[in-house]
């Protein structure tokens, strides 16, 4: 599933090419994704002008004039593409056609995204954002907010990570990634990661997200920038799925392990990680 640098790539593309443009009109090609489509999605978005393009988390927030938002989410598969015409692809589900001739296209072939219509103005209290942390990237996600949101709790520190509720965007490869760099094992209990300990998470994942988006994201499976290229965070990785491999940047001589924890695999090393 993309997660926060994947997002964020694809926002920052769709940006800098669709600002400003008019939606002139809209094929929607079936009627529900993860979900079903708003049943007026294609009337409420036909003339609108595009104002810009933001994030909160994994999900992609396309503001329109007239105080309209479009959120995307593009669950395990999605992918949005900006070209020329519509590819007519047989998972091409919806195309936004420009009034300069681009299109927008979104093609999922498992249908594990979501797109749903809101308010500006209440954007924050939508049932999908109101309950997510904060952003990691912001200047107030420091060590003591890290250490505020994960006091008291039981869970390992990987779990915490993951739950959208402590802090927004974060998934499977970027906790294994950031837990390596901060030197925590993904067993220790998240209640104990406070003081120095937090103040190396947040500035690990801080680290961690700001290369992933650099290098415009990790390609594994279905990802791709709105360009079509892909991304190549997942040449730089420490850990992630590198299971069996020599420890990378440490003399500690031992072997990446992979672990299941929550039905996810976990990558780390278990001598530098405590």
């Amino acid at each position: 599933m993309p997660e926060l640098p994947e997002v964020e790539t694809v926002r920052r593309g769709l940006a800098a090419q669709l600002t400003g443009r008019r939606i002139t009109h809209v094929t929607v090609r079936r009627a529900d994704l993860r979900r079903p489509l708003p049943p007026d999605m294609g009337q409420v978005l036909t003339g609108r002008v595009v104002q810009g393009f933001g994030r909160r988390g994994k999900y992609l927030l396309v503001h329109l004039d007239g105080g309209q938002v479009l959120i995307v989410h593009l669950g395990m598969s999605g992918r949005l593409f900006v070209d020329a015409r519509p590819s007519g692809a047989a998972h091409e589900h919806v195309v936004l056609h420009f009034d300069d001739g681009v299109v927008l296209s979104y093609v999922d072939h498992r249908r594990f995204g979501l797109m749903e219509l809101a308010e500006a103005a209440r954007i924050d209290e939508h049932q999908l954002l109101c309950a997510m942390g904060p952003e990691p990237l912001t200047a107030d996600f420091d060590g003591p907010a890290l250490a505020k949101r994960l006091h008291g709790k039981d869970t390992p520190i990987k779990a915490a990570l993951l739950d959208q509720r402590v802090v927004a965007g974060l998934g499977n490869i970027y906790v294994c990634e950031a837990l390596f760099y901060a030197g925590l094992s993904p067993r220790r209990r998240a209640g104990s990661v406070q003081g120095g300990r937090a103040a190396r998470l947040a500035g690990a994942i801080k680290d961690v997200l700001e290369a992933a988006i650099e290098a415009g994201g990790s390609s594994l499976r279905d990802y791709v920038q709105a360009s079509g290229e892909l991304g190549y965070f997942q040449h730089r990785f420490a850990v992630y799925d590198r299971a069996g491999q020599p420890c990378p940047g440490c003399d500690c001589g031992a072997a990446v392990r992979r672990i299941v924890q929550s039905n996810r695999s976990t990558f780390y090393c278990a001598r530098r990680q405590r």
